[in-house]
């Protein structure tokens, strides 16, 4: 049987920890569109796991 996986989000708190930024960093940056996320019905953004480890990859890969 074909097993699906839903797509896993992160809260805000969670991102700012892997990118090492601040939470209030991680809020501007969605509001300015260089984060991808999606609302919750209480109003709370939540961001694509796999998005944001792909993103997280990526600056490694650039620091480096």
């Amino acid at each position: 049987m074909a097993r699906t996986t839903e797509p896993t989000y992160l809260r805000t708190a969670q991102v700012a920890e892997l990118l090492q930024v601040s939470p209030k960093t991680i809020a501007r940056w969605a509001k300015e569109g260089k984060l991808p996320f999606l609302r919750t019905l209480g109003g709370h953004r939540r961001f694509p796991e796999g998005e944001i480890r792909a993103l997280l990859d990526e600056l490694s890969i650039s620091v480096h």
